[in-house]
């Protein structure tokens, strides 16, 4: 079982860092900000997560040109795309056209957390909103959260990309299932969830570049919308091994059966 998990401090732990840091975590495109290898993460048992088999992004319907070309090399062969209808409807979606993948939308919200009553985020410090909300993702969307799993550790699959619209929420949440699940140390998990506020930074930059227009919008978005603050998914983790006792127990919970679990394990630790 992981220990507690705990937020990480300003001086972080300097194999943490150096993992975050990495040079193969990014992956550097101009209109996708988030989009990171999930590998070098270290599991309570020893082992690491393989670089190159899974990654998490944000935006990937704004794929073209040279982003599409550099994520065509990364050889991915399975998208699972975490927004609503309504959104992949608006923006698109992956370009399957141009890198034909296996493509699986599951959507794990109701609605966009801009047409939440006003109260549910104003009552709540952002970290506080922020935990809950994630929490009542997980409450409401469970099976989803299942399926998605089930679909990475089917045969044949990896590479593969989960996202959602900013990989943040969402992405986040399921990101932690999986590295949960597979025993990523509680720190690193968190760190890993942290870290999008970077790309939030290269979404603004982008953002004031390419629609200066759309500048006003982001500086009216509610301060949990945009930020990724370590204690909310610190409180996450604690609720979860509070009541199941790790976080592979609860997804086992969610109904991920242990053989997806095992090829899981098979295919993403060294």
């Amino acid at each position: 079982m992981s220990s507690a998990p705990t937020v990480p401090s300003a001086a972080l732990d300097v194999d943490l860092r150096t993992a975050l840091d990495d040079p193969r975590r990014l992956i550097a495109l101009d209109a996708v900000h988030n989009f990171r290898d999930l590998g070098g993460y270290p599991t309570d048992d020893g082992r690491m997560t393989q670089w190159g088999r899974l990654y998490r992004a944000d935006g990937l319907y704004r794929l073209s040109g040279d982003d599409l070309d550099a994520v065509r090399r990364l050889g991915l062969r399975t998208v699972i795309d975490l927004r609503t209808d309504e959104e992949v409807d608006l923006r698109g979606r992956f370009p399957i056209d141009y890198h034909p993948v296996t493509y699986h939308q599951l959507s794990v919200i109701d609605t966009t957390w801009d047409r939440l009553p006003r109260h549910e985020v104003t009552e709540r410090t952002p970290a506080e909103f922020l935990e809950w909300a994630y929490l009542r993702m997980l409450d409401a969307r469970a099976p989803r959260f299942a399926q998605a799993i089930g679909h990475l550790a089917d045969a044949g699959v990896l590479p593969a990309v989960f996202h959602c619209a900013a990989g943040k929420d969402r992405t986040g949440v399921l990101a932690m299932l999986v590295l949960g699940a597979l025993g990523v140390r509680h720190e690193y998990i968190v760190a890993d969830y942290a870290k999008t506020t970077e790309a939030t930074e290269r979404l603004r930059a982008w953002t004031r570049r390419e629609h200066p227009e759309a500048m006003a919008g982001i500086a009216d978005t509610p301060t949990a919308f945009m930020a990724s603050l370590p204690e909310a998914m610190a409180g996450v983790l604690d609720t979860i091994c509070t009541a199941h006792g790790s976080v592979r127990q609860y997804v086992r919970h969610l109904g991920v059966p242990d053989h997806h679990l095992h090829a899981l394990e098979h295919a993403l630790l060294a």
